[in-house]
């Protein structure tokens, strides 16, 4: 496609080859255009070899690309990320490969973007809405969000994802549901969770104070909270009186607008994915068991996109204090 400050648009380059057509010198025909006569002699050639359609724009894409990824390496990729569904730096380290390439990889075969899957199956659903700003607070422990995720529980045996929907051997229903109480702090992006049977205010509160407790053993202290507008949040006295004794200023999301809260919803769909849904566990208690080891290499050892590829840990004020 033609530039902007091109001299020779499709309609110019038809003018200068009628011009030439007429028997005038391509030579004094190029002057008059404003263009060289290599330029000039160049589209006569064309239109000589392909008429009115060697006219027209042609793609600058390079014919041969010998530098390009192999093709068995670009099936490795697709592979790993169809059975992994996680980003380029991850599969890069796995495969020896720089992030750049995968991503390139990627692109070139159109493979839809992480948000854009269910994060459990991997089917393409509908991008969710997000806000247009972005914010991060400049120093750990300004600002912490707090969220529940809700994870059917498993029976013993192992479920549907262990022995399929027909054969599993307890196909008995009302198994119930664990509350996974998540916090994250909005800078460093080091979490903290808790599994409950319940996300009742009482249940909140607790899960605050012990993470309050945890942020402090890393030298953080929590300076605000923001949450939705789930009935613990904002009416519990329990959850109120732990504000009120640490201090803290607490904020909560505009109604519908749960991108406010992105970075503790984010967790929830990474803990779901990596953890909770990461393999077929065998018991609900293999499960609850896991979430600790995870947590540890969510916030020592993973890198974290949103911070520059650094793990959270290592924001917390230069690596000060000691995780546990």
């Amino acid at each position: 496609m033609s530039h902007a400050n091109a001299r020779l648009a499709p309609a110019g380059r038809l003018i200068m080859i009628q011009r030439i057509q007429s028997g005038r010198a391509v030579a004094h025909v190029a002057a008059e255009m404003g263009v060289s006569r290599t330029t000039a002699w160049r589209w006569w050639r064309r239109f000589q070899e392909l008429g009115i359609a060697g006219l027209a724009d042609r793609s600058s894409v390079a014919r041969t690309h010998p530098q390009r990824t192999h093709s068995c390496v670009e099936t490795r990729v697709r592979i790993m990320r169809a059975l992994t569904r996680r980003g380029p730096v991850f599969i890069a380290g796995k495969l020896g490969l720089h992030a750049s390439t995968v991503g390139r990889v990627l692109r070139r075969h159109h493979t839809p973007l992480l948000r854009e899957l269910d994060p459990v199956t991997g089917t393409v659903i509908r991008a969710s809405r997000r806000s247009a700003k972005r914010y991060e607070h400049e120093y750990p422990g300004s600002l912490i969000h707090i969220d529940v995720k809700k994870l059917g529980r498993i029976p013993d045996g192992g479920g549907w994802r262990l022995h399929g929907r027909s054969e599993r051997p307890n196909r008995k229903r009302g198994q119930g549901y664990d509350y996974v109480h998540t916090v994250i702090d909005d800078h460093s992006r080091v979490a903290y969770a808790e599994i409950h049977d319940d996300e009742k205010g009482i249940t909140a509160a607790g899960v605050l104070e012990r993470a309050i407790r945890f942020y402090a053993s890393l030298g953080v202290r929590v300076e605000r909270v923001i949450s939705d507008n789930a009935f613990a949040y904002r009416h519990s006295a329990a959850f109120k009186d732990v504000i009120t004794q640490h201090r803290i200023q607490q904020r909560f999301i505009r109604p519908h607008c749960p991108w406010t809260n992105g970075k503790v919803e984010r967790l929830n769909r990474t803990l779901a994915t990596e953890w909770a849904y990461a393999r077929p566990w065998t018991s609900n208690t293999d499960r609850r068991a896991g979430l600790r080891a995870w947590l540890n290499y969510y916030n020592l050892d993973r890198p974290h996109l949103g911070i520059q590829g650094q793990t959270p840990i290592d924001r917390i004020n230069n690596g000060r204090g000691q995780y546990t």
